[in-house]
């Protein structure tokens, strides 16, 4: 869209060098003007052209009939590579119709470049949201600008809204960014939630006014299986210890009631906003767990893991368990199963064992006891005797 031509010029001969966008060095005593034109090329009524002199002295300014008056060019030092030059960024009158026009630098009162100005027909505002037959995905970040630049609109203040958006978008002009020569280019960037439903949805462009000035449709739709963009390669659920690492983590796991186990899931590429709601529900658990990116150094080098710590329900009857988890926004749904013994002691043992065990001990202090009575009993027939 901003086309460069540079024009090169020997100071005080008349010599006249374009080029397409290259640098063409005149050898006059180092007496050459070189002329940058940044955006010289199919200038709608009211774009910006940049203009940058250098080897010019004295003060610098261009003249053209695309512009209402002639204009002085601000001097600066380019403080990486020391030079001097001049710049400036006049707009093309608003009122300008289609054409080329010449383009004359002055310096200290003398010509020193000549270019032209390519100049075509204004065009009627314009709103864009996506690429046409484009699909956003939830969570995803996508662009949204509207064109205002056209004789007689106004207005600095422009909004965007949807059923799909969070809250509506404030559209704003960025002189530093890629449209610096439509001084009425406004653009916002919109998220979209990351539980937003698959669905067509209405987007508004309003005015300062409030006004409803142009409407779009947007496409929301999460990747399936197949589609190009689709490549998540989900494994999971697995668990491990709470002493444990992820890397011992394995797809069956027996757990005490009242304990605690780690949940581990992996995928190559979660879709977008999924890192931060990645869950595992199972009625075995308290409730549910938030499963945490694990950025730690152990973690490089495998595809991304999330885990986090599942409380078990104490008093939870023995028995094998569902552990759940949905990801790519509903896509994918993963069980495994978690395998629960009797409740925990605070030692570690299987309160079913300790008792066992009690009773085993119990059991046989009465042997012991029934046995000594017995050989008392024995002795002392044996003194009868």
């Amino acid at each position: 869209m901003n086309w460069t031509r540079t024009a090169v010029v020997v100071a005080g001969t008349g010599a006249l060098l374009l080029t397409g966008g290259g640098t063409a060095l005149a050898a006059d005593g180092g007496d050459g003007v070189h002329v940058l034109l940044n955006g010289a090329f199919d200038n709608r009524p009211g774009e910006l052209i940049d203009i940058d002199v250098q080897g010019a002295h004295g003060e610098v300014t261009v003249s053209s009939p695309v512009f209402p008056h002639p204009v002085r060019l601000a001097p600066y030092t380019d403080r990486d590579s020391g030079g001097r030059g001049h710049h400036g960024r006049p707009a093309v009158g608003t009122d300008v119709r289609p054409g080329s026009y010449p383009l004359t630098v002055r310096a200290g009162g003398r010509v020193v470049a000549e270019d032209r100005v390519e100049v075509k027909a204004p065009q009627r505002p314009a709103f864009q949201v996506t690429t046409p037959d484009d699909v956003i995905r939830p969570g995803e970040q996508f662009g949204v600008w509207f064109d205002d630049l056209y004789p007689g609109e106004r207005g600095e203040t422009f909004t965007v809204s949807s059923p799909a958006f969070a809250r509506p978008v404030r559209l704003a002009h960025d002189p530093e960014g890629s449209h610096w020569n439509n001084p009425r280019m406004f653009s916002g960037l919109v998220t979209l939630p990351r539980n937003a439903k698959d669905g067509t949805y209405k987007v508004t462009l309003t005015g300062p006014d409030g006004r409803r000035i142009q409407e779009k449709t947007l496409e929301v739709g999460a990747a399936e299986p197949g589609d190009s963009d689709y490549l998540g390669r989900p494994r999971g659920p697995e668990f491990f210890t709470p002493a444990g690492r992820p890397e011992s983590a394995r797809a069956r796991h027996t757990v005490g009631a009242g304990g605690t186990v780690n949940v581990l899931w992996r995928d190559a590429s979660p879709d977008p906003g999924e890192e931060e709601q990645l869950t595992a529900t199972s009625p075995a658990f308290e409730h549910p767990v938030l499963l945490k990116r694990d950025d730690s150094k152990a973690g490089d080098g495998d595809d991304p893991r999330f885990y986090g710590p599942a409380r078990i329900r104490a008093g939870l009857d023995q028995g094998s368990y569902p552990v759940t988890v949905v990801s790519h926004h509903g896509r994918v749904k993963r069980t495994e199963r978690l395998l629960v013994t009797a409740a925990v002691s605070a030692t570690g043992d299987a309160a079913s064992g300790r008792t066992v065990l009690l009773a085993g001990a119990g059991v046989g202090a009465a042997a012991v006891a029934a046995l000594g009575g017995a050989v008392l009993w024995r002795r002392r027939c044996r003194g009868a005797r």
